[in-house]
């Protein structure tokens, strides 16, 4: 199966399409909200949520210590710290679209 790529200037491209602005208005747009996204989830809090109405939710969360972890390689026994993860969350417009069967 081959995996169709977007990169950010392609969203900025896409942006600049459809507002008719110019390229480098559209990619300072771009890199700013992924710069405040990313400013937003860094955040020292230990849970943060973005909810974007008709896109989803990007939300960081907090994982427990595992103290008895196994390297599937070695079969040896590791600790793994509790750190941060993400997780995102389709909002109903995409989740309807992903239920949609393969064609």
């Amino acid at each position: 199966m081959k995996v169709r790529t977007f990169t950010k200037k392609d969203v900025a491209v896409e942006i600049a399409n459809r507002l008719e602005a110019t390229l480098v208005d559209s990619l300072i747009f771009t890199d700013e909200l992924f710069l405040v996204l990313r400013d937003m989830l860094t955040d020292d809090h230990e849970k943060v949520r973005i909810e974007i109405r008709n896109f989803g939710v990007l939300e960081v969360k907090p994982t427990k210590a595992k103290p008895n972890a196994r390297n599937p390689q070695t079969n040896q026994e590791i600790f793994v710290p509790a750190h941060k993860k993400t997780h995102f969350k389709p909002g109903k417009i995409l989740k309807r679209f992903l239920k949609n069967p393969i064609k």
